[in-house]
This record gives C-alpha cells, structure tokens and sequence, in this order.
C-alpha cells in the first residue's frame, strides 16, 4: 500500500492454513492489521507479495468478478457495523444474496433464516425500526442463509452492550456448529477469541510467536 508515495507495510510474512469446520479468531489491539488481513482472506484487497488461496483458488489468479462470484458463492460475511441495506426490509436484506446466487426458492429461505434467529415476527421491518441487536440478527441470517463454506466476522458485537452481543455470539458459534462452517474470527476480545479452537494473535502486522 503507498502512503505520500511511500510505500506502507500494513502486514508482514503473515502464513497460516485454516482448515475446513475451523474455528479460528484473529486477535490484536486497534491498528494491527486484523481488518487488513480479513479483507485479504475475501478478496476484497489484493497482497503486494504473497498468495491468499481460497478453496485451493488463488485470488490474484482472479479478476475482480471471478472473485465476486467466488465470495457469493463461498463466503458470509458478519460486520461490527451491521451493513444492512436501509431501504429494504429484514426480509429483504436475507434475500438478497440468495436471489444473486439464483435461489429460486429466496423467499422461503430467508424467512425461515429469519425464523432461525428469533426474528419472525419482523420480517417486515426495516433497519431504523430494528435494534442493534435485532440488525445484528438479520445480519447473521443473511450471511448463513447462503450456506457459506467459509464464516468472516469482523468484530461483530462492536456496537453492541454486553448482554446484547452475549447473545449474539452464543447464537452465532450455534447456528456455526450446526452448519459446519468454517469460522474466521476478527476481535480484541480476549474471551471470546478463547471460544474459538484456535487463536491467531497479530503485533504490528506479523504474527506474534507468544
């Protein structure tokens, strides 16, 4: 990455493997690369060296559609900041990404995802009329609601009180466990990067070896 023309060294012989049904959380302090390296990990940004290998695909390899298509079909994504779209409905919002995976049956699907997190009776409710919480809910239905390979969650009870994103995270190593989804885990949350199999901690861009 350049910065004023120079370039800019956000992460550092980084090399892991994360393995199918994995649970995984990348752990460090504010600016350590943890965001940069998910957006790596999804193709969204590309390494100035290196590989990121999804599904045995190289991601440089791809052009930006092939890895948006790749995404769509392999990838859910679970944000701090929720990134719903505000002129749809709950409803809507989990329809989406199975209506461009061609879902005939998106509907259905979506409503009983939102059934699955407690959500039913809102399935007509827009964002603004939904509580963190709530948004966070459509959020996890959306992104299980493609039957992902690969779980991405940045940070995703960030903007949300304790017993809130309690429940949220209890829900998501659920319907986690019961779909066998491969989880990739972004916090600073010391206990809750404990609830994962495995913890990746990031120092400065590198992996630290503590």
């Amino acid at each position: 990455m350049q910065s004023g023309g120079e370039p800019l060294m956000i992460l550092h012989e980084i090399s892991f493997v994360v393995a199918a049904g994995e649970a995984l959380a990348i752990i460090g302090a504010s600016g350590s690369g943890k965001s940069t390296l998910l957006g790596l990990l999804a193709g969204l940004d590309l390494p100035s060296h290196g590989r990121v290998r999804l599904d045995g695909q190289d991601l440089a390899a791809l052009d930006e559609d092939a890895r948006a298509g790749l995404r769509g079909r392999l990838l859910g994504f679970v944000f701090q900041s929720f990134q719903l779209l505000p002129a749809l409905t709950a409803l809507e919002n989990v329809m989406l990404p199975l209506e461009l995976a061609g879902v005939v049956a998106a509907r259905e699907m979506a409503a009983a995802m939102l059934e699955r997190v407690g959500l039913g009776h809102r399935l007509d409710h827009y964002p603004k009329h939904l509580s963190g919480g709530e948004q966070q809910r459509v959020a996890l239905a959306r992104a299980f609601g493609v039957k992902p390979k690969l779980l991405l969650a940045d940070e995703p009870t960030g903007n949300l009180d304790a017993d809130t994103g309690a429940q949220i995270i209890d829900l998501m190593f659920e319907m986690n466990r019961e779909a066998g989804t491969t989880l990739v885990l972004v916090t600073h949350d010391e206990a809750l990067a404990h609830r994962c199999g495995r913890q990746l901690r990031l120092l400065g861009g590198i992996i630290s070896k503590d």
